[in-house]
């Protein structure tokens, strides 16, 4: 038999692995697109298989599909694609289907339709709603197929923070994360459902092809900007083209000597150091509160954090605002780092709002909680929270994030650009521990520090 496609040795794992749902990836040039389109020819030979290789936009598929060219008709001789559908046709019947979700709301074209794969190309491209949706669509066409899900990406992309927290944060590469999940049926009965996932890690350096047949890839990846070049090179997570606080950094090795890093260990803050609460309301989607303990020098630490969301991202909780008040209520009477402490609060200025009623501000009063009026110049805010995040000469910033915030930890570094403001962080994304940072930013501004100039001692001949 002639060979059309050999996997090489990552590329052979991937295809190998009998999980549920696999990432594979996690950097440029590791042969993902070769080796999602060759998966999906696994159950070809099945008349009712249908499998879906998603892109975020159709014009984004052209090189897929062009690929998919070279393999399936080399393959199949007989296999048709069809141009106006995106669909490949195959001998038995089975078809491989080409599509896009360039918005949310595209889900519904795939409403009540079935298929054995789903392969997602670049799945740091889209939000965790549109991914999970295509669950629903992941059903058996017939008795003999099997029904999985693939996906590949590099870090960096809206869907970034969620594909970290799903696949890279639980477990270390290559070790299955297992969820077990209970179904209570109609009857009253109670089903167990076990499901497992998997990130296989490859980069260039796994394609031995491409580093023999193009070795100046190799080059051009290393000239990328450091946070480009770090994530596309060597698969980084914390650093990625397009991220909006680039500043950030989080080095377990200094949260006690707090240089040069943001993430620190928890200490007793002082009873006289002010404390700014913050807030950011939500209700479909998160809620998001914050207590910052402020320092003699203007220095933030932010000390806790409340933060409504479910275990599916970017989802809010639905409480109503006395609720989330009595929320607050009780974290300040209990929470041994905010006992005793005098803290004040300063909110999203739409909370004041009353052109439909009472506010969401006068609710929260009733329960005893108040609030100042933020300022919400978006740009403004944002500059302020670079500012500090900026280290000084001495390797410390003027914002501290305890450890023991991972919400912050996890939601603020993966923020990106919006496509259209380029100046403007991304709305779309998990947003509201950032919006909530920057009301308590604003009321608290400071300037850019300017960087130390050491002066130059006079020139002495006899030095040389």
């Amino acid at each position: 038999m002639r060979k059309i496609w050999t996997p090489q040795p990552k590329q052979a794992v991937f295809l190998s692995r009998p999980e549920y749902e696999v990432l594979y990836g996690g950097a440029a040039g590791g042969g993902k697109s070769d080796a999602l389109i060759a998966e999906a020819l696994r159950q070809v030979h099945i008349p009712q298989y249908k499998g879906l290789i998603l892109r975020k936009t159709y014009p984004q598929l052209s090189e897929l599909i062009d690929r998919s060219q070279e393999i399936y008709k080399q393959a199949f001789r007989r296999a048709k694609y069809h141009t106006t559908e995106h669909t490949w046709t195959f001998p038995s019947g089975a078809k491989i289907i080409f599509g896009s979700m360039q918005h949310t709301t595209d889900r519904q074209n795939y409403q009540g339709k079935r298929f054995d794969f789903i392969g997602f190309d670049e799945l740091t491209h889209f939000t965790f709603e549109e991914y999970s949706y295509l669950f629903s669509r992941n059903r058996p066409n017939c008795a003999d197929t099997r029904c999985y899900i693939r996906a590949t990406c590099n870090p960096g992309g809206i869907g970034h923070a969620w594909v970290k927290e799903r696949f890279i944060l639980p477990a270390p590469p290559m070790t299955p994360i297992e969820t077990n999940q209970t179904v209570h049926t109609p009857d009253g009965k109670t089903i167990q459902i076990r499901r497992s996932r998997l990130f296989v890690p490859s980069t260039v350096f796994d394609n031995q092809i491409l580093l023999k047949n193009a070795p100046e890839y190799l080059a051009s990846l290393s000239m990328l900007p450091q946070a480009e070049r770090d994530a596309l090179l060597y698969g980084d997570w914390d650093s990625f083209a397009g991220q909006v606080f680039c500043e950030w950094r989080d080095d377990p090795a200094h949260y006690r000597d707090r240089l040069f890093t943001h993430v620190i260990e928890p200490f007793d803050v002082p009873d006289h150091w002010t404390v700014v609460r913050g807030f950011d309301f939500g209700f479909s989607r998160p809620f998001s509160v914050g207590w910052f303990a402020v320092d003699e020098a203007g220095r933030m630490y932010l000390i806790a954090e409340l933060y409504g969301c479910t275990e599916i991202p970017n989802t809010g909780i639905k409480a109503d605002p006395q609720t989330i008040a009595r929320m607050i209520r009780e974290k300040e009477e209990n929470d041994p780092i905010l006992t005793g402490k005098t803290i004040t609060g300063v909110a999203d200025p739409s909370i004041f709002d009353k052109s439909r009623g009472e506010s969401v501000a006068d609710l929260m009063g009733r329960e005893g909680v108040y609030w100042a009026k933020g300022d919400n110049a978006r740009i403004a805010g944002k500059m302020q929270l670079h500012y500090r995040l900026k280290f000084d000469e001495k390797g410390r910033p003027m914002l501290y994030i305890f450890r023991t915030c991972p919400h912050f930890i996890r939601t603020l570094p993966a923020l990106v650009y919006d496509a259209h403001n380029i100046e403007d962080v991304d709305t779309t994304q998990e947003d509201h521990i950032y919006d909530m940072t920057r009301y308590v930013c604003m009321q608290r501004r400071i300037s850019l520090q300017k960087p130390v100039h050491k002066r130059r001692s006079a020139f002495n001949p006899l030095d040389l």
